[in-house]
């Protein structure tokens, strides 16, 4: 995936770290150093760790979709959906399903955490997939599942693009669509 619309988060990890109460996976930290928080293909966002302000709104952040996913575990069932502790599901990304992705954060090593789906309109709703996000994305953007696992397929066909959300957002405030930066005759002026 191109990262010439990617940004350094710059992220002060210490203070994620004490927000979160845990580490976070080298594979993010990369991601958040070459890419930042944002868009693929208009369709999934990746998650920032800490909240920011942003040009029009505030961008994703873990802190909403971890809230979500947690409550989604007790709507569903609890230990029947997913025998887990909720406190150890934390989102990295949402997709326009919207499914939630998150990492399990059971194992003292973070980059052990397997990915887990919280699909909207996938069954099972909780879905565990034993790599990390760097993988689970790769995989997801190769089409290297026979059933996809999110509710939505955004990455068939098309190339895949990634725009970080500062650039999203200058778009948009310019009149332009947020993914390829044309000239957008619906966006507000």
């Amino acid at each position: 995936m191109p990262s010439v619309h990617g940004a350094d988060e710059r992220i002060d990890w210490a203070a994620a770290e004490a927000r979160w109460g845990v580490p976070f996976p080298a594979d993010y930290r990369d991601f958040m150093a070459r890419y930042g928080g944002g868009s693929i293909n208009g369709e999934a966002t990746v998650l920032l760790p800490l909240p920011q302000e942003g040009l029009q709104w505030p961008p994703g952040d873990i802190a909403e979709e971890t809230a979500n996913v947690r409550d989604t575990w007790r709507v569903e069932g609890g230990r029947d959906a997913l025998d887990a502790d909720p406190e150890h599901l934390l989102a990295w990304g949402v997709t326009a399903g919207p499914d939630i992705l998150c990492w399990l954060t059971t194992d003292p090593d973070p980059d052990r955490w397997p990915v887990v789906v919280c699909g909207r309109h996938t069954s099972p709703t909780f879905a565990v997939h034993p790599y990390g996000m760097a993988e689970f994305l790769h995989r997801l953007l190769a089409d290297e599942y026979d059933d996809p696992p999110v509710s939505l397929v955004f990455w068939h066909g098309t190339p895949v693009r990634f725009v970080h959300w500062r650039e999203e957002q200058r778009r948009y405030l310019a009149g332009l669509d947020r993914l390829t930066g044309d000239p957008d005759p619906y966006a507000q002026h």
